[in-house]
């Protein structure tokens, strides 16, 4: 076999590995995934080390608030399958999915099944009023939220309470959700991570006419310099907290 056969096969061979898998996932929705796993990751480290690291703790809850607004936004906007209207059912058909899994009947969806997207939007209702609670915040010894200005003492502090206790709720969430992607990885054999990474998914599991050709970059940009300049200018404006100066 010649030089130039090999190398015709081997381009052959390539290319066939490459239609082998179908793009899935646009950027903008893998950078809101992994974006918020590091955002949580952060807020709990930078909480856990005191006071001193308070402002890297905002910057982290910042960047959630975006993500989140962001990630609901695309959720109307965004490529085929980061849209809501295309995964997220009503009661039926969860039930139905529920159903089907139950009796071990093969289910394959493009994107999210629909319990994947009921943890989507649970985890986004979630996050996001984490860290608006935080905003409001005060810890009583050095710090306050930006926006603890807006409401009295007690109102501060009692969302202050909500903001700490739902971080547990938000644990039992994610730990949930954790379990059910490892279920699907190891029993049905769906490389869920490696999609969420990739952005592709094998042909196998997508249809030609499920497949994106495109990230709509240019409005993802725009979205999220747009989303971060309005968080930025309300920040700006934010009404000092009082002084209690009971407490001195």
């Amino acid at each position: 076999m010649t030089t130039i056969e090999n190398e015709r096969l081997s381009a052959v061979a390539t290319y066939s590995a490459r239609k082998a898998h179908r793009k899935v996932w646009d950027w903008p929705t893998r950078l809101v995934h992994w974006g918020l796993v590091a955002a949580l990751a952060g807020a709990y480290v930078t909480n856990k080390l005191g006071a001193s690291y308070f402002s890297l703790h905002l910057f982290f809850g910042y960047a959630t608030i975006v993500l989140v607004v962001f990630r609901i936004v695309w959720g109307f906007v965004g490529t085929r399958h980061a849209r809501f209207v295309n995964f997220v059912e009503g009661p039926r058909g969860v039930l139905r999915y529920v159903s089907a899994v139950g009796r071990g009947r093969l289910t394959r969806y493009a994107g999210h099944n629909p319990l994947g997207a009921l943890m989507v939007l649970t985890l986004l209702c979630l996050l996001g009023a984490q860290a608006a609670f935080g905003l409001f915040g005060d810890d009583e010894i050095f710090n306050t939220g930006p926006l603890a200005g807006l409401v009295s003492k007690e109102q501060s502090l009692f969302l202050t309470s909500l903001h700490r206790k739902l971080f547990y709720v938000i644990l039992a969430a994610v730990g949930l959700h954790v379990g059910a992607v490892i279920a699907h990885v190891a029993v049905k054999k769906e490389p869920l991570i490696r999609a969420m990474i990739s952005g592709s998914k094998p042909s196998e599991h997508v249809a030609p006419d499920e497949a994106i050709q495109t990230s709509r970059s240019a409005l993802a940009f725009l979205l999220l310099a747009a989303i971060t300049a309005l968080l930025a200018v309300g920040l700006h404006f934010a009404p000092t907290p009082a002084t209690d100066l009971a407490s001195f």
